[in-house]
């Protein structure tokens, strides 16, 4: 049981370090993956947010939900929300999205301001 489980583990921690390092394992062989595709959800998401957000810094929209756009992560920095306590960040995001909520099952959303 023991050596069962060591090989498990030596097996996830393989998956893992292919992960950090942009590669997949595939039928024994190691390809590239590539992490710059983006859904038509993430683009259209995005895109209302740079608009609602132009001082944004930083962006980033992920669909957790593997490309089916029923789950949205977003990562956004912006000088616009200083002196907003962390509810009133997400409400205006909310607010931004409205249209685009109404037809996504969860959404989670990671607010800063940039460090000066």
């Amino acid at each position: 049981m023991l050596a069962c489980k060591r090989s498990l583990t030596g097996t996830m921690l393989s998956a893992l370090r292919g992960l950090r390092s942009n590669q997949v394992v595939v039928s024994g062989r190691v390809q590239q993956r590539c992490l710059s595709t983006h859904t038509d959800g993430e683009a259209r998401i995005r895109n209302v947010l740079k608009e609602k957000f132009p001082l944004a810094a930083s962006l980033k929209v992920v669909d957790i939900s593997g490309g089916c756009g029923a789950m949205y992560e977003i990562h956004i920095e912006s000088s616009e929300f200083k002196g907003k306590r962390t509810i009133q960040q997400h409400q205006l995001v909310n607010q931004a999205l409205k249209e685009e909520i109404q037809g996504m099952h969860g959404l989670r959303i990671f607010t800063d301001i940039p460090k000066d």
